[in-house]
């Protein structure tokens, strides 16, 4: 039994890794392996892949899922959902602030040129965690041939509906050679169905509130929380459907202000579904700053609960479903996909992005730095961001 004042440490850490996390879900992964993994030992690397990709098939946060799944599988719902606070409230806070600031100085042209080198970095802390996973999760010609497939699938493919068929498919291909995983005693699965109807019925509900009410933070609740349950692939999956949703069909923000945003959002620690914050403030910031400040919260809220709900309904009958060969041989399979996968975000995500020898050069530099030294990763943004400032 861990004990409390191993709850604190742990909290500890998540809060140390909701201001230090940068780079979207696949620049996280790298962060949990050494802090919660290597360094505190929360957990094994094969029980962090497996969550991972548990939560990779869901729709929803990635990252958001696995840390809330890792607080689960540690001490419980409580320590689960205090997991989730303690992560999302900073990168929640930035953007709401940022949402607010910005509508509210519309009419000024306000410059994030200090953000230029933050992408490039970004990148490089993708294509970190693409080689470090890799190495840990593909062993077998299979594994390799599965994981150049899902690559090019990922990349060639943008619908975020591929994400889960890959998954799928790769899995229920190594499944076939379950014959060589050894026997286990198989345990009853007593499925627990409360967190299932929870986020189906609060689908339900906030569709049909949304529909006859006039308030706009229901709205903005009932509409994030249909993208938080549709949406597989994590934040590069997000961005687009938003732009598509909230600024060219229902006009919530302008162009530039979305631009402005995703921008802002390259810098701040922690999920990018956080970005959804900044869109609801901006939304609703013709009632002032409370409202904006509401807005954030019903579009925070509406996206990462229903991630929230799932993984609790999938986690409370994973390990019996583990006891099962099948189940067992799919995950390699499953986890040799999701590095293929994220090994194409790299790419997806360098495509918007100038290409030059200091953007290259950026890239590369990052992985260096975190490949050959220790250097931290806060150190490593902030170290950019003042050159941004300089430059």
């Amino acid at each position: 039994m861990i004990t409390k004042v191993r709850y604190y440490i742990y909290l500890r850490d998540v809060l140390i890794l909701a201001l230090s996390a940068f780079g979207g879900p696949q620049a996280h992964m790298a962060m949990l392996f050494d802090l919660m993994v290597d360094k505190r030992g929360y957990l094994t690397e094969e029980e962090l892949i497996e969550l991972n990709a548990l939560c990779q098939i869901l729709p929803g946060p990635t990252s958001t899922q696995t840390i809330t799944a890792i607080g689960f599988k540690i001490g419980g719902p409580n320590l689960a959902y205090l997991t989730l606070l303690i992560w999302i409230t900073p990168a929640v806070s930035l953007m709401t602030a940022a949402g607010v600031l910005i509508s509210t100085l519309s009419a000024n042209n306000i410059s994030i040129e200090f953000t230029k080198f933050i992408q490039p970095m970004a990148v490089g802390f993708v294509s970190y965690a693409a080689y470090k996973i890799s190495t840990k999760v593909v062993k077998t010609y299979v594994g390799i041939v599965i994981m150049v497939i899902a690559a090019v699938l990922s990349y060639f493919f943008s619908s975020p509906y591929i994400f889960p068929v890959i998954l799928i498919a790769a899995g229920g291909f190594t499944a076939l050679n379950y014959k060589k995983q050894p026997k286990e005693e198989k345990v009853k699965i007593d499925i627990k169905w409360a967190n299932f109807l929870l986020w189906g019925g609060t689908l339900l509900f906030a569709a049909a509130l949304g529909g006859v009410t006039d308030s706009l933070p229901v709205r903005l609740f009932e509409n994030f929380y249909r993208n938080g349950s549709l949406i597989f692939g994590g934040g590069q999956v997000l961005i687009p459907l938003l732009y598509t949703e909230f600024v060219e069909f229902k006009d919530y923000l302008t162009s530039e202000q979305f631009l402005s945003g995703y921008a802002f959002v390259q810098s701040v620690p922690g999920p990018v579904f956080s970005f959804s914050a900044y869109i609801g403030a901006i939304a609703n910031n013709n009632h002032g700053v409370l409202g904006g400040i509401l807005g954030g919260l019903a579009a925070a809220i509406g996206i990462f609960l229903p991630g929230t709900f799932l993984i609790f309904f999938i986690i409370k009958i994973w390990d019996g479903l583990k006891k099962y060969r099948v189940i067992r041989a799919s995950l390699e399979g499953i986890n040799a996909a999701s590095s293929g996968m994220v090994a194409a975000a790299a790419i997806l995500m360098f495509q918007p992005i100038e290409v030059n020898t200091v953007n290259i050069g950026i890239v590369i530099a990052t992985m260096c730095l975190l490949l050959f030294t220790k250097l931290p990763a806060p150190f490593i943004i902030i170290g950019g961001l003042i050159a941004g400032f300089i430059i």
